[in-house]
């Protein structure tokens, strides 16, 4: 989910979501509106205006229009530089449009803000900030030098100096705060999406691979009764074929080609999850299975598992839901990455509640940040601890924020902490003293369905 770098005039992804139709209903809303008022000033209350020059001025947004519809397709999708330049255009028109009725005598000279916050909901950064640059230069060039509103007797109209001084100041602040709200809200919308899609691809990548092991977890167990017939027949064969070495040879190639299919269907079907048998699984086995893939990567990964009060002494079956092993998969990769040399993953059970904690030993979670872990884009540590201690894997800051989006959706309730005080020296520190993870789900959410026979594999469905 990283950006490519930005070029103000090749385009990025992000302008690409800006439809040149809705530009184009926009700026025919506009010139409606600058029509209707210039017929007003001048029919209704006799306002003295340029007619010529005002009425060129809507004609050229008019020409502008007729030719973008014209030569372009409704469903066309503006880059960088042609969204920047549309607007751009939008302003220069509009900026004139108000130089000549009065520059900040008009109260329509507060229009000067759409464009600038159209880009910063929309467009990069750089592209704002020129436009909006624009806009103020516009706007105070206007308001020194301008066309004055004359009233039916020619005397013209003028607000005190104190009163268009503070309208070009709240117009100025209007741009930079409007263009910072518009852009920051926009960010954050942008930033959940792309989150979210992050985790819908990862919940489809984990889902992908248990319809795949449930394949051969099927294949292994329905397969197994028949590859076991074969080596029966094939022994029996090679007594009776004993005087016969030709054939003799082919009974054994047969038992032994069995023995070969009957080897390779249980290796691959090992972490199958279709088979009934394997659709669920103890809570230390799960947990197991998360971690697997981080077992060998030079930290010890500690596991306990034990019955908390009221708890039966057994166990409880978890069932092996994609969103929970990728989850856990995720939190334990993480305090792999910041470890200095061991985790720890507990799982506790009552007969309400399952929990599970992951502790590691390291420097635990940035002060700074630890009320927003779980955010999107929101880094767990800081750039330079990542460059020290997160060598395997270059972060994108959306582990936290997936592992947190699949577990909750399982009922899971995630907190996050440090344990213990980071001003604490080396030696004060305790052996659990990094960051803490601390899942906790209701057990009639996560346990798996008390049921008696489990009955015939059913087929798996493409």
């Amino acid at each position: 989910m990283s950006r490519p770098g930005f070029d103000l005039f090749t385009g990025s992804t992000r302008s690409d979501w800006v439809r040149l139709r809705t530009l184009i209903v926009l700026r025919w809303m506009a010139i409606g509106g600058q029509l209707a008022a210039i017929t007003a000033a001048d029919q209704i209350y006799g306002i003295i205006l340029p007619l010529g020059l005002c009425y060129m001025a809507v004609g050229a947004s008019v020409i502008a229009n007729l030719v973008s519809g014209f030569v372009y397709p409704e469903n066309k999708r503006l880059s960088e530089a042609e969204a920047m330049l549309t607007l751009l255009f939008d302003l220069s028109q509009l900026s004139f449009l108000l130089y000549l009725t009065g520059g900040l005598t008009n109260p329509f000279a507060l229009l000067i803000l759409a464009p600038v916050t159209i880009s910063a909901s929309a467009l990069e950064l750089r592209t704002t900030l020129v436009l909006g640059a624009l806009a103020v230069l516009f706007t105070t060039l206007f308001t020194l030098v301008n066309v004055p509103l004359r009233l039916a007797d020619g005397v013209p109209l003028r607000v005190p100096v104190v009163f268009e001084f503070g309208f070009w100041l709240a117009i100025v602040i209007g741009i930079v705060f409007l263009g910072l709200y518009s852009r920051r809200i926009a960010t954050e919308m942008r930033s959940m999406s792309d989150a979210l899609l992050a985790t819908q691809m990862a919940l489809a990548r984990e889902q992908k691979l248990t319809d795949l092991g449930g394949v051969v977890a099927a294949a292994a167990h329905e397969l197994g009764t028949p590859l076991a017939t074969i080596k029966l027949v094939s022994t029996e064969m090679m007594e009776e074929l004993a005087d016969n070495p030709a054939l003799l040879e082919d009974a054994k190639l047969i038992r032994d080609q069995a023995d070969r299919c009957r080897d390779i269907l249980r290796g691959m079907g090992r972490a199958g999850k279709d088979d009934l048998h394997l659709r669920n699984a103890p809570l230390e086995s799960v947990l197991r299975e998360a971690a697997e893939p981080h077992m060998g990567r030079g930290k010890d990964i500690v596991f306990t598992v034990y019955a908390g009060s009221g708890g039966d002494a057994k166990q409880p079956l978890i069932l092996r839901r994609p969103e929970v092993i990728h989850g856990l998969r995720n939190l334990i990769q993480n305090a792999v990455d910041f470890a200095a040399g061991r985790v720890w993953v507990d799982g506790e059970w009552t007969d309400r509640l399952v929990t599970v904690r992951i502790v590691d030993d390291g420097a635990g979670y940035p002060a700074q940040v630890i009320g927003r872990i779980g955010d999107p884009f929101v880094r767990s540590r800081s750039t330079a601890q990542d460059g020290m201690t997160r060598r395997e894997y270059e972060g994108m800051g959306l582990g936290l924020f997936i592992a947190k989006t699949l577990l909750e959706r399982t009922g899971a309730e995630l907190s996050f902490a440090n344990a213990s005080d980071p001003f604490l020296s080396p030696d004060e520190r305790p052996e659990r003293c990094g960051a803490i993870v601390e899942l906790v789900w209701k057990l009639g959410e996560i346990a798996a369905p008390s049921q008696g026979a489990l009955g015939e594999n059913q087929p798996i469905k493409g």
